[in-house]
């Protein structure tokens, strides 16, 4: 049974990611290609993602937001995450996603990053969301600028560059 649906996009619905889907989380970062630029490794099994979700389902119940599970509107296709993640060390909040390759190249980075920018500042009226993308990863770096996110500068993280994007709510609501 599907947990209640957090919010949609056009093309898009955001529900709550649960230990319940480790296996399709495994499958998805089984990629090598899709964790590429992430300085994430594969899980090592089922039970390792289990509980992985299981540590960032306390974080959403007490932030009240995180990484969502994105599905085909039209279809009910499962095709990665999206979501916000707050970084207790920092105080920041920031946007990322995944999805499987056969879904990139169709939009649906843009539509799911867009999708919850908004509902970032208008659900969650939070003041500022961040961003990380590795410079070579320049189609995340395209989708984050199409979504008036806003270079801030440039970092080492997971062994490379990666550039930091904001974007403030009052810009965005602009």
């Amino acid at each position: 049974m599907q947990p209640d649906l957090i919010f949609a996009s056009e093309r898009l619905a955001f529900y709550p990611i649960t230990e319940d889907d480790a296996a399709i989380m495994v499958d998805l970062n089984s990629d090598p290609e899709v964790i590429r630029y992430t300085g994430d490794s594969a899980f090592e099994s089922v039970e390792a993602a289990r509980l992985f979700f299981r540590e960032r389902v306390a974080q959403y119940t007490r932030v009240g937001y995180g990484r969502w599970k994105v599905y085909l509107r039209d279809s009910g296709e499962f095709i990665g995450w999206c979501g916000l993640k707050f970084h207790d060390e920092e105080g920041i909040t920031d946007v990322g996603y995944r999805f499987f390759q056969r879904y990139w190249g169709n939009g649906y980075g843009s539509e799911a990053c867009a999708a919850t920018l908004r509902y970032g500042f208008v659900a969650l009226n939070l003041p500022e969301i961040y961003a990380h993308a590795r410079v070579e990863n320049i189609a995340s770096c395209r989708i984050l600028e199409k979504c008036g996110m806003q270079y801030q500068k440039t970092i080492q993280e997971c062994g490379g560059d990666a550039r930091v994007y904001k974007l403030l709510r009052s810009d965005f609501m602009a």
